[in-house]
């Protein structure tokens, strides 16, 4: 069957078309994304403004005509942080249902990390082992780790690249002084995390997810995403210490100069830098390898389970 996810994100809604059947992988049919960027459109008092309300309605229904174009059987509609930590994400749902026609599930944290370690399990398969899993998102970095389907641990923290350089990075480039505040917010964050981790100890294989790793990887040398997605990728600590500095020496214009890195993300690159470099350091990771699949991947990988079990 034709299956659809859509992907209300904090950076990007993203409409993931796919032909699959349980026990099959699911093939990729059609995608259709649009910069939204939830996770800066927030208010002081920590809800989505009228006018983010209004593009989110729309672009929705955009994604929708988009579903039904290409003949999608069932369409999953999810969100994640910006909606789910938004104060009013009652009434925003509930707007877009009336106006569209879509329920969108908010995922917790915890559901984001559990879909996404699912999605590396399966590409990875078992012979990868105890698998330690890092996402960096718009609003979110999830940690997941295990040696099953399931994690046997699973965690959210709020330090995804779009809220971190809104919330904490308003220089273009950013100032010094803000540059070493966030560091050390982050670290402070992921360091909470640690213990709960590296008592399952050391993994067999680390895996990263997300926009965020794809382009940190392709700056320090990686292949280009147009080589396909069977070609290995890798991301070294050293190469993220190296960029750090620099990148938080260049204007948004000049990251967006770098290969592989769009415009829409160069504003982010640096907070998400510093997540990954954070996150690589406090929990001893030398080397990730970048996953192709992630959290859209595990949501349908569910589905389909889930469907092979009726």
């Amino acid at each position: 069957m034709r299956l659809g996810v859509l992907d209300v994100g904090s950076n990007t809604v993203h409409l993931l078309v796919v032909d699959a059947h349980p026990g099959a992988r699911p093939l990729p049919a059609h995608s259709h994304k649009a910069d939204l960027r939830l996770a800066q459109l927030l208010d002081g008092d920590g809800a989505i403004g009228p006018e983010g309300v209004d593009k989110l309605v729309t672009v929705v229904r955009r994604a929708l005509e988009a579903a039904e174009d290409k003949g999608v059987e069932d369409l999953l509609p999810f969100a994640t942080s910006a909606v789910r930590e938004a104060r009013n994400a009652d009434d925003v749902l509930a707007r877009v249902r009336a106006e569209t026609g879509v329920e969108l599930t908010v995922l917790t944290g915890a559901e984001e990390a559990r879909l996404t370690f699912l999605a590396v399990r399966r590409w990875f398969g078992w012979s990868a082992g105890k698998l330690l899993v890092l996402d960096i998102g718009g609003g979110s970095l999830e940690i997941a780790y295990g040696i099953d389907e399931e994690p046997d641990a699973a965690v959210s923290l709020p330090l995804g690249a779009g809220r971190l350089t809104a919330g904490w990075l308003p220089g273009d480039p950013p100032a010094p002084e803000d540059v070493r505040a966030l560091r050390r917010h982050v670290r402070a964050q992921i360091a909470r995390t640690v213990g709960e981790i590296a008592r399952f100890g050391a993994p067999d294989h680390v895996v990263a997810t997300s926009k965020t790793f794809r382009q940190l990887a392709r700056i320090a040398g990686a292949a280009r995403s147009a080589e396909g997605l069977y070609v290995q990728r890798e991301l070294k600590r050293q190469s993220v210490e190296a960029w750090v500095p620099r990148l938080a020496g260049m204007t948004t214009a000049e990251r967006a100069e770098l290969p592989g890195v769009s415009e829409g993300r160069a504003g982010q690159l640096l907070a998400g830098a510093l997540v990954a470099e954070g996150a690589m350091d406090l929990l001893g990771v030398e080397t990730v390898e970048i996953c192709p699949w992630a959290l859209r991947e595990g949501v349908i990988l569910r589905r389909l389970d889930h469907m092979g079990s009726v």
